[in-house]
C-alpha cells in the first residue's frame, strides 16, 4: 500500500521554493520602475514595483502659469498611470513565477 502522504513532502518542498522565489521577486521589485506622464510630458511620475512613488518631475514652465489646480490634476493623472504600469509590470513578473496561475492576495 502506498503512503498517502508521500506526495505531501514534494508539495511542501515546492511551496517553500515558490515562497523563496516570491520573496526574492519582492526584493527585486523595488529596483524595477515604471513611469507615467500627463499633459504631454509636463509631469512625469515614476513608481517602483513595490508601489512606491520614487520621483515626480514637473516642467518648470508650467509653474510660471500659476494654475495650481491644473498641476495637481496632472500630478494625480501621472501618478495613477505610473502605479498602474508598476502593477502591470509586477503582474507580468508573477506570471513568469507562477506559470500564469492566479494566486489570491498577490497583485
Amino acid at each position: 500500500m502506498k503512503n498517502p502522504f508521500g506526495n505531501m513532502s514534494n508539495i511542501l518542498k515546492q511551496a517553500q521554493a515558490m515562497q523563496e522565489q516570491m520573496a526574492k521577486l519582492q526584493e527585486q521589485a523595488a529596483t524595477k520602475t515604471a513611469s507615467g506622464t500627463a499633459g504631454g510630458g509636463i509631469v512625469t511620475v515614476t513608481a517602483n514595483g513595490a508601489m512606491q512613488i520614487v520621483s515626480v518631475v514637473i516642467d518648470p514652465e508650467v509653474g510660471k502659469g500659476g494654475d495650481v489646480e491644473m498641476i495637481q490634476d496632472l500630478v494625480l493623472a501621472a501618478t495613477n498611470e505610473a502605479l498602474r504600469k508598476a502593477k502591470d509590470l509586477m503582474e507580468q513578473e508573477m506570471k513568469a513565477l507562477t506559470g500564469g496561475l492566479k494566486m489570491p492576495g498577490l497583485f
